[in-house]
């Protein structure tokens, strides 16, 4: 694994990215904070107070985030990292769409939790997308 993240270190970067020592501590809080929220949604998906379908975009962001590795240090794939990232962007953003079916059950702070996440996704497919201009 030292190897593919080695292949990283070496690409072209802007200015403004983070240090790699900085994304651990970052994912290790967003990851808790995910696993609060979307735990508490299919929980209540599990009780009945929730229609499965409600499901579907919380199960695609957690595929497309976990697939975003293996797109970028696995397979070093720039391309595919970046379609990769948007579709973590565009499921997170549908997700923040269902408020209204949220807020029924009393679950709008899922909402607010994922706002973090929103953030540092946002900044992640900007940097995603300097990344692969970068070193076409």
């Amino acid at each position: 694994m030292t190897n593919q993240y080695n292949w990283y270190s070496t690409l072209k970067k802007p200015r403004w990215a983070p240090p790699s020592w900085l994304f651990g501590p970052v994912w290790t809080i967003l990851y808790i904070l995910i696993a609060i929220s979307f735990g508490a949604v299919f929980l209540m998906i599990g009780r009945g107070a929730l229609a499965p379908i409600i499901a579907l975009p919380f199960i695609l962001n957690l595929i497309f985030n976990f697939s975003f590795t293996y797109f970028q240090f696995k397979l070093k794939n720039n391309l595919l990292a970046v379609l990769d990232v948007l579709l973590v962007l565009g499921t997170l953003l549908w997700i923040l769409t269902l408020r209204s079916s949220l807020s029924e059950v009393g679950l709008v702070w899922v909402i607010y939790l994922n706002i973090p996440y929103l953030l540092w996704v946002s900044f992640a497919t900007i940097l995603q997308l300097t990344v692969t201009y970068l070193n076409r």
